[in-house]
């Protein structure tokens, strides 16, 4: 199979190495398989036909039946357009091109009959269509007329005559050369239970559908099969690690005992208390965990990992707490300091910035036992740092190390491997989680500590800013901070949103006589930790910053967010740029400040933001705006390799899909009875590393 779908497109007839090269570099399309999978994003219903009479600019993409009356020549050189009169019996529109007019005048025939196609607009009062397609009317052109396929292309292919029309013309071609080499990738029985047509009728009604139901067949078909196999080989990932990696079996802990009776400092929620009743079952089961705590900003997840540290410690092991940055480090490191010394526990940090006459002492402590926890940055995965016997590493916004990172973890034992939790204050919509962290079991901390003030969501526009700096000076008068976020550092001539620097002086010139820090991603990191440390130390009153503070510190004094052209940030960005205040017991602000002129999708954003603070909701609420790639970025997961589904609408499937491989990994883990093996047959047709086990060759 794989031999037939992996031929190059230099041997598809029309195409040749120059456009073969195109293809490539442009859309990423090097075979057939790649071209069949090259599925369309839209189609056009060409079931219908306007009469000219109909039309107005208010519809989509028409075909008209009709006539060419007269064409001219209008204008000089390159100003030059074509201009045809078209017509059927109720009236007469118009047909204009600006480019490849010389070509198109030698086509065109007056009083010959054609099929019209284009969006109709409305210029000085009459309907005229630019750049229509036009075909001749004929017998076989009138049968071919159904749902038109659409698919995505670039300015250089459509410069080469690569348009839509182009790519749908060799896809026929491939999918009649193709037929006789699809198999069948799913089970009768998996068909007959969740009614899906067959794969060969799928690919073939993806691209070329005869009616709308054809369409919808074809889609949730492949869409369910891209699922279940990306699905299955998360299930498989975590059955094979289960079975491989045993992790130590921990029992009850004095430690945690006499830290929860007399020193615990609040309460706690409980959605705390069932996640660590889940990571302590899993500590009881002799495997490895494998866990993801998901938390919206300020939901205790750190507290709930050092409880956990102590069931590990209380088992005469080592924990480490691995996060992102130093100041993140610095930060964790004063929280653990102070809760474990009261248990007589001896906590160390390794930073980059480590000297290292410390690290010696760090290494040997380390191996002898001495330290009970480390908390640092990926320092921490280096070679030469070896542990005595650490039982539990915790990871702290995973998204910001990749799968590789994690796994060094694992091998600092010899013997047994180190139990993992992973923490991220990211919420991810159930149906990102399980295909991003599928292989991992997944806790979720969705309360907030009692006590905790929701921030308040204001949105400001420009001609607010007189209220907005009333504001900022009242909080700063009851002895607050204030952070002010801004999109860009410098300024650009494409682009004109605020520009820091230029905020910076502005910020300064109003408050004169207020100590302000300035932060963005291009200072050197001792000079990102000095602003930030001046900050946290109530030294500096204004903080004026590109998002770089987006994730990580607790100043609780800090009682206002104010975003500049909230509208030029992602949703997510912005929940977690909210997180930074809302720490303490106080009102806590975040003012969202834009200009007038919204975009539809940016309106819907800011609204989101005043409406509700809950994190889950937030993160469904960007799915659907911005789909799963933008979201996460997909550097440290291949899984969202998605051909045809979407996160955001595809919940339902994707359960279906996740339900159909978790019955037959229960049941059938190998793939060894009868009604599988096609699910065998084809996993093993696969590239080795390949992460959607849906595609083709």
């Amino acid at each position: 199979m794989s031999g037939f779908f992996s031929k190059s497109l230099i041997y598809l007839k029309g195409i040749g190495p120059d456009r073969a090269e195109h293809l490539k570099s442009e859309i990423g399309i090097t075979n057939y398989a790649d071209l069949i999978q090259y599925y369309p994003f839209r189609y056009e219903d060409r079931t219908k036909f306007y009469k000219v009479s109909e039309l107005s600019e208010a519809l989509p993409h028409v075909q008209v039946l009709g006539t060419i009356r007269r064409f001219e020549l209008i204008g000089f050189k390159r100003k030059q357009r074509l201009k045809a009169v078209f017509a059927d019996d109720t009236g007469e529109m118009e047909l204009t091109w600006f480019q490849g007019v010389k070509w198109i005048q030698q086509k065109i025939k007056p009083g010959v009959a054609y099929i019209a196609f284009g969006k109709p607009n409305n210029y000085g009062g009459k309907i005229s269509i630019a750049h229509p397609e036009l075909e001749l009317k004929t017998e076989e052109s009138l049968k071919s007329i159904t749902l038109y396929p659409v698919y995505h292309t670039t300015e250089k292919l459509k410069r080469r005559f690569f348009d839509s029309k182009a790519i749908s013309k060799i896809q026929k071609q491939v999918i009649r050369e193709a037929l006789p080499h699809i198999q069948e990738t799913l089970p009768p029985y998996l068909k007959s239970d969740y009614q899906l047509i067959d794969k060969k009728s799928a690919l073939v009604s993806i691209h070329f559908p005869k009616t709308p139901d054809d369409l919808k067949k074809a889609r949730y078909r492949l869409k369910f099969e891209e699922l279940f196999y990306i699905q299955l080989r998360l299930i498989k990932l975590k059955i094979g690690r289960a079975e491989k990696f045993r992790g130590f079996v921990f029992s009850q802990s004095e430690l945690l005992k006499t830290f929860y009776e007399d020193h615990l400092p609040f309460p706690l929620t409980g959605a705390q208390k069932r996640v660590i009743k889940e990571i302590y079952g899993d500590f009881r089961n002799g495997r490895q965990m494998n866990r993801l705590i998901q938390g919206d900003v300020g939901s205790g997840k750190t507290i709930v990992a050092f409880l956990c540290m102590l069931i590990a410690v209380g088992n005469d092991t080592q924990c480490a707490l691995m996060a992102p940055t130093e100041i993140l480090v610095e930060q964790h490191f004063d929280n653990i300091v102070q809760m474990a010394s009261l248990l007589g526990l001896r906590v160390e940090k390794l930073t980059g910035s480590t000297k290292t006459a410390k690290r010696r002492e760090l290494h040997e402590e380390l191996e002898n036992g001495t330290i009970n926890i480390l908390v640092g940055t990926h320092a921490l995965i280096e070679e030469k740092v070896k542990f005595k016997n650490l039982g539990l590493a915790v990871i702290d916004e995973q998204h910001r190390f990749g799968v590789a990172q994690r796994a060094k973890l694992w091998q600092k034992n010899d013997s047994l491997f180190p139990h993992i939790l992973v923490m991220t204050a990211t919420p991810i919509p159930r149906t990102l989680a399980l295909t991003l962290y599928g292989d991992l079991d997944i806790s979720v901390i969705d309360e907030l500590p009692p006590g905790r003030k929701p921030v308040k969501t204001i949105h400001f526009r420009d001609s607010h800013r007189l209220t907005l700096f009333g504001l900022l000076e009242q909080e700063m008068k009851k002895g607050h901070q204030v952070y002010i976020v801004y999109p860009l550092i410098e300024e650009s001539e494409k682009l004109d949103f605020k520009d820091l620097m230029d905020g910076y002086e502005s910020i300064c010139r109003r408050y004169p006589h207020v100590p302000i820090s300035i932060l963005h991603g291009k200072m050197k990191p001792e000079a990102k930790d000095y602003e930030m440390q001046r900050f946290v130390r109530n030294e500096t009153k204004i903080m004026v910053a590109t998002t770089v503070i987006e994730v990580g510190v607790n100043v609780p004094n800090a009682s206002v967010m104010v975003v500049e052209n909230a509208e030029k940030f992602g949703l997510s960005q912005l929940h977690q740029l909210r997180g930074r205040v809302g720490r303490g017991a106080e009102q806590s602000y975040c003012l969202l400040m834009t200009g007038h002129k919204l975009t539809k999708e940016a309106k819907l954003r800011i609204e989101k933001m005043v409406e509700t603070s809950d994190g889950f909701k937030i993160a469904e609420a960007d799915l659907e705006l911005r789909g799963p790639g933008d979201m996460m970025g997909t550097q440290q997961s291949g899984a969202l390799d998605l051909l045809i589904s979407d996160l955001g609408a595809d919940g339902r499937i994707l359960q279906l899909a996740r339900d159909a491989a978790t019955h037959i990994c229960d049941e059938d883990p190998d793939f060894v009875l009868q009604k599988n093996q096609i699910i065998k047959r084809h996993i093993s047709n696969l590239n080795k590393d390949q992460v959607n086990w849906s595609k083709i060759g």
